[in-house]
């Protein structure tokens, strides 16, 4: 099975890099910084479950893709997926399968538009990593999960092909069964550790600290309402689970989009928050306020950061 990793970024590098070092045919596609970089450095990841050192992984331009892969792994930021489409195009065939990995939905309807519902599967991923100065994929946390299935539920022979290729990859990966839930229970978290962090410009265990655990409820509850109205209920696990995280004191936890406003970078505030709250009001759902004063927060951090961009 051909797998061709978008990009070897924090995403693309850790988990392409894991499937590679087991002797997985990989092939990432790559932007000319990025090939000339790993040309020199080759592709490292520094992580607690074991570092890799990859001399030479195999990769392509846009323009020197020659043919469809079996498996496309998508892992951008949302705001670039129209380009990132384009360039991964090429690779797309009749038998072709899309795994994506970005956060929210509104990317699914997007690809499958682009590439037709039938080729575009459910995924998600639960780790920290980033890329250090010298182009390092560091993984931050013990978590290293990803999930896949058929977003209409149940099993297929390409679900356990890629099963197959996945299994002894030195990750926690997961053939699911009800991907669709899972996607939405991921997004209710994401939706409210940003929205919750950005807002308040500090970590969970700092909001704790200064009484606003009743704020953090607040959001969790209000994405996990536009979730039941939508028809993806966050199971009981699922409600424990973010309520907990989100009241944890001493937690020196921040959402991503957080760390990304606090150095001034790009945010997703359309494709995670705002979407959301679309949802909210073509369901009827009762209104969000704490989301979407969240939401306005970081639409003026963005009309600020083009305005100061000139």
């Amino acid at each position: 099975m051909r797998f061709l990793v978008v990009g070897a970024g924090a995403l693309g590098g850790y988990f392409g890099g894991r499937l590679l070092a087991a002797g997985r045919d990989v092939t990432f596609l790559l932007r000319p910084g990025r090939a000339a970089q790993l040309a020199t450095t080759g592709l490292v990841v520094r992580s607690p479950f074991g570092d890799l050192d990859l001399p030479t992984p195999k990769h392509v331009l846009a323009e020197q893709i020659d043919g469809p892969y079996d498996v496309v792994v998508v892992g951008c930021k949302a705001y670039d997926l129209d380009a990132t489409m384009d360039s991964f195009a090429p690779a797309v065939g009749p038998d072709t399968v899309i795994l994506p990995l970005l956060n929210g939905l509104g990317h699914i309807d997007r690809l499958a538009a682009r590439f037709g519902d039938a080729c575009v599967l459910g995924g998600l991923c639960m780790i920290s990593a980033t890329l250090d100065d010298e182009g390092r994929v560091l993984h931050l946390n013990d978590m290293h999960s990803l999930s896949y299935g058929e977003r209409a539920g149940g099993r297929s022979a390409r679900i356990d092909a890629i099963a197959a290729q996945f299994d002894g990859a030195n990750f926690a990966a997961t053939a699911s069964e009800t991907i669709a839930q899972d996607m939405w229970e991921k997004w209710v978290f994401i939706a409210s550790a940003a929205g919750l962090t950005s807002l308040m410009h500090a970590s969970i265990g700092d909001i704790v600290a200064a009484g606003g655990e009743d704020v953090a409820l607040a959001i969790f509850d209000e994405c996990c309402a536009i979730a039941a109205h939508n028809g993806f209920a966050p199971r009981p696990g699922a409600i424990t689970r973010g309520r907990a995280v989100v009241t944890t004191a001493g937690s020196p936890m921040t959402a991503s989009m957080y760390k990304d406003m606090a150095r001034g970078a790009r945010v997703e505030a359309d494709h995670i928050l705002g979407d959301l709250l679309a949802r909210a009001a073509r369901t009827e759902s009762p209104t969000p306020s704490v989301l979407r004063t969240a939401y306005v927060h970081l639409k003026a951090y963005e009309f600020r950061r083009a305005r100061e961009a000139g």
